[in-house]
């Protein structure tokens, strides 16, 4: 595939996912760092969102997981985390990943985790109220 064909199916999905957000991390990274814009886009959404085994859902649930494994990813976090409700995620979908980890990454990571997802408003009282203990 050319490079121009993965730039095109990037912002495509890049749009998808991200909507302006992802558009202002690419421009952000224009005059500074503009090849790591190029890179996002042709080869981490023109080829790796491209690709048929995964849904946009299971792709987005596993990248919230991986931010949220490293530590130290917050702003990477709540860009895919707002991109994970893009394609489909609920609420309690995304809390359900975070759980999920916790026996694997642990609690710090976890609830570094849900404070971004709560200034973004996706965990909130509501999912309480439905029987979530982390929250």
């Amino acid at each position: 595939m050319e490079v121009e064909e993965r730039r095109k199916i990037g912002l495509k999905y890049l749009k998808t996912i991200d909507g302006e957000v992802g558009d202002e991390v690419i421009k952000a990274l224009d005059g500074v760092a503009g090849d790591i814009g190029n890179y996002i886009l042709e080869f981490a959404f023109g080829e790796i969102y491209n690709r048929k085994s995964l849904n946009l859902k299971q792709r987005e649930m596993i990248t919230i997981t991986s931010l949220l494994s490293q530590g130290g990813t917050e702003p990477q976090l709540k860009v895919h985390i707002n991109g994970a409700l893009n394609v489909g995620l609920s609420q309690e979908e995304i809390l359900e990943t975070f759980i999920q980890c916790i026996p694997y990454v642990g609690f710090p990571k976890v609830l570094n985790a849900v404070d971004v997802a709560k200034e973004q408003d996706v965990i909130t009282p509501e999912l309480k109220k439905a029987g979530n203990k982390l929250v």
